[in-house]
């Protein structure tokens, strides 16, 4: 699957070239959220796939790189003639610095790292309104030396003279730390500053213009013909199955296909909810005994993933089958998506890194290639909050909304060792608990992910003054924005007590329940 940027209908109002930071996405998510449309792209993207483009403005993204190291990632030094504004960050401002004729070393005395006060030198175009002595992220070994001939500084840190530095004939910033970050408090300030001050985009990426979009997108692609989608009720399927149901109707057809994985009355309730409640087609598929007899005696987690994935495949040729002829399968896959799987190469002509597959989306495990079907996908371009602010506007309920994600192999994961029924209804009986005591407190929206684990092993206890030999249940609660880095919740005692209780004494099989204090990294929010 290739996806290229130049067929996008819309065009980007600002690029960001990705020098491989860990904040590349989030630099375009939070340019977004000043209603302005952007793309990330490869560092290497040919100057001349950026004229194509027209983008109003580029942003440079941070990276791991020094600019002055052997095989260091370059831009093409032709982007300096474009003649649009340019920012960049960490990395990307160095880069900017060292191809603009100045000079980066390694930090002298004190590097930074972590928060520290901007001193505003130049409270004007880049940093209109900017407090001064606010909080940034800084996050670097290097520093400017010597600034390009044109340059000046428009802010400064402690340890780091030149924080902030600008040619503003060219339109050309440069900033030492990253305002894309929650933890600089004047971060968004200088974002819409740069987007619309000094780029001059409006304010043209809604939700609404969107829909709009990829309503007559669909139509136009789709025709008279039939779409499968595979609905596994998160945010991202049923976002998807409301948007398709909205452009073709009855032209769409949804199956379901319930694994044995899923949590207590959850297959029950995502078909009453489309099939009744909506009037979206949805094929029950039930295949739990399938696949619970191809995980006897399967303990490692990836094997689990990989015959998980499989049987679903298998299953999902099968039934398409049944239920076909179809023309095309809608995915929704989202941009991360399409940024994660994509190679470290870039297409000349495009501009995009090439993508080496389909994307894993939740319960289709990699789709095989001779499955004849074109691909549809209206979410690409979209962020998960994105997809959730459109998910509203279609009318999909905030239960749906707002849900909390849930691994594509369901709690065969969240199962340590060997999967059987007995664990399962144990684990989804434990896992309710939880679920419902956090929507009890009000809690529910103000976590990430909230979810019990059951552990292979088991301990002694004392119920009703008998011994007990029984499994323990990990609760695991954490905070996040996004996923890639999470805390762990600090839920309030009384409620730990009253899901602890709750469990030992209603759900048979265990006798004991433990806290995940565990934060990622160093750990992972699932526990597979």
């Amino acid at each position: 699957m290739h996806y290229s940027v130049l067929e996008d209908q819309r065009k980007p109002a600002i690029v960001i070239l990705d020098f491989g930071s860990q904040y590349s996405e989030l630099i375009a998510r939070r340019v977004r959220e000043t209603d302005v449309y952007s793309l990330v792209l490869s560092y290497s993207t040919p100057v001349d796939v950026l004229r194509k483009l027209s983008p109003k403005g580029l942003i440079l993204s941070g990276g791991p790189s020094s600019v002055y190291a052997d095989g260091a990632p370059v831009c093409d030094s032709e982007i300096w003639s474009l003649g649009i504004p340019v920012l960049g960050v960490c990395y990307g401002m160095h880069l900017m610095v060292h191809q603009l004729g100045g000079n980066v070393e390694a930090a002298t005395g004190k590097a930074e790292y972590g928060k520290a006060p901007l001193f505003v030198d130049d409270p004007t175009a880049l940093l209109t309104n900017v407090v001064d002595g606010s909080i940034m992220w800084m996050s670097h070994g290097d520093s400017v030396r010597s600034l390009p001939p044109s340059f000046s500084r428009l802010a400064h840190t402690q340890n780091t003279p030149e924080a902030v530095i600008a040619d503003p004939n060219r339109k050309f910033y440069g900033v030492q730390f990253h305002p894309e970050v929650v933890h600089s408090q004047q971060g968004m300030v200088l974002i819409r500053n740069f987007v619309y001050h000094i780029c001059g985009c409006e304010p043209d990426w809604t939700t609404t213009t969107f829909i709009d979009e990829a309503l007559r997108n669909v139509r136009n692609q789709v025709g008279k013909k039939r779409v499968l989608l595979a609905l596994s009720g998160g945010v991202d399927s049923s976002t998807l199955a409301f948007l398709l149901h909205k452009a073709i109707g009855s032209q769409l057809t949804c199956m379901f296909i319930d694994q044995g994985f899923m949590r207590k009355g959850e297959p029950e309730f995502l078909t009453d909810f489309f099939d009744k409640k909506f009037d979206i087609n949805v094929e029950y598929i039930n295949a739990r005994e399938r696949f619970i007899s191809k995980l006897q005696g399967i303990t490692d987690p990836e094997e689990k993933r990989k015959i998980i994935g499989t049987e679903f495949i298998r299953v999902f040729e099968e039934e398409s089958a049944r239920l076909g002829p179809f023309d095309y399968l809608a995915q929704g896959t989202l941009y991360p998506d399409v940024i994660e799987s994509a190679g470290t190469n870039v297409d000349p002509k495009t501009g995009e890194r090439v993508a080496v597959k389909i994307k894993s989306h939740h319960n289709v495990g990699g789709l095989p290639k001779d499955l004849q079907f074109k691909l549809v996908e209206p979410l690409r371009r979209l962020f998960k909050d994105e997809v959730r602010k459109v998910g509203r506007s279609l009318g999909l309920p905030e239960e749906i909304v707002r849900r909390h994600p849930f691994p594509g192999p369901g709690l065969a994961i969240r199962i340590l060792g060997e999967v059987t029924n007995q664990k399962l209804n144990c684990l989804r009986d434990a896992d309710l608990i939880v679920r419902e005591e956090i929507h009890n407190a009000g809690l529910y929206h103000d976590i990430w992910q909230a979810f019990a684990v059951l552990l292979p092993v088991c301990s002694v206890g004392v119920m009703g003054d008998k011994r007990t030999y029984a499994w323990p249940i990990v609760v695991r609660c954490v905070s996040s924005e996004d996923g890639m880095t999470a805390d762990w919740s600090h839920l309030p005692y009384e409620i730990l007590e009253l899901i602890s209780n709750r469990i030992v004494n209603e759900v048979e099989g265990v006798n004991r329940v433990v806290l995940d204090i565990t934060s990622k990294p160093p750990g992972t929010i699932e526990w597979e």
